[in-house]
């Protein structure tokens, strides 16, 4: 009980001082993306290991969230709608940074149409891969068919987010953009 509250109360304040980080700091600084390949395995809802590897061949748009997070639920809906508008050439995966039993109860409520994986530290070891520092909740990865990642986003997808990643996606597809553009393309994202 005590180790479960522990990871609760590091999470809240994780969560907080990301969000206190992206809306308050004075200017966002630039953050350079590390030439890196995204690759984890985590659990899905039903306990199934799931390698992020089997939606290669899909620009993959990877968001950790939890349970207990504001924003996060916020942006699910949008998230959703990302999936059902452009699932043929963009993938959806929910990473939850929280307990097992507090996200498959959420998912019953929350009826997500893209993969749910589930961990603790281990989804916190997981977005780290990415060669940046984990510092709060949301985050979202934006990464290539080929796993390699484009662009980390902290805080809150909106609309205008998603519509920018569309539009840089859809101009990787046709040849106009390498990796090295599209994540210059996204800017601040």
């Amino acid at each position: 009980m005590i180790n479960r509250l522990l990871v609760a109360v590091f999470l809240a304040a994780a969560a907080a001082g990301g969000y206190w980080l992206k809306y308050h700091a004075s200017s966002e600084p630039t953050v350079a993306v590390p030439d890196t390949r995204i690759a984890f395995a985590l659990p899905d809802l039903e306990g199934n290991m799931r390698e992020l590897s089997e939606w290669n061949g899909k620009a993959r748009l990877v968001n950790f969230w939890a349970t207990w997070c504001a924003p996060c639920r916020r942006e699910i809906p949008l998230l959703k709608k990302a999936q059902s508008e452009h699932g043929g050439d963009l993938q959806v995966i929910g990473v939850a940074v929280d307990f097992q039993d507090d996200v498959v109860a959420y998912a019953q409520t929350a009826a997500f149409n893209y993969p749910i994986l589930i961990g603790q530290e281990d989804a916190m070891a997981a977005a780290e891969t990415s060669g940046m520092d984990f510092v709060g909740l949301p985050v979202t990865m934006l990464v290539s068919a080929e796993g390699d990642l484009i662009k980390m986003h902290m805080g809150e997808v909106h609309e205008s987010h998603l519509s920018q990643i569309i539009e840089v996606l859809e101009r990787m597809d046709r040849g106009d953009l390498d990796l090295a553009g599209a994540r210059n393309a996204l800017g601040k994202f």
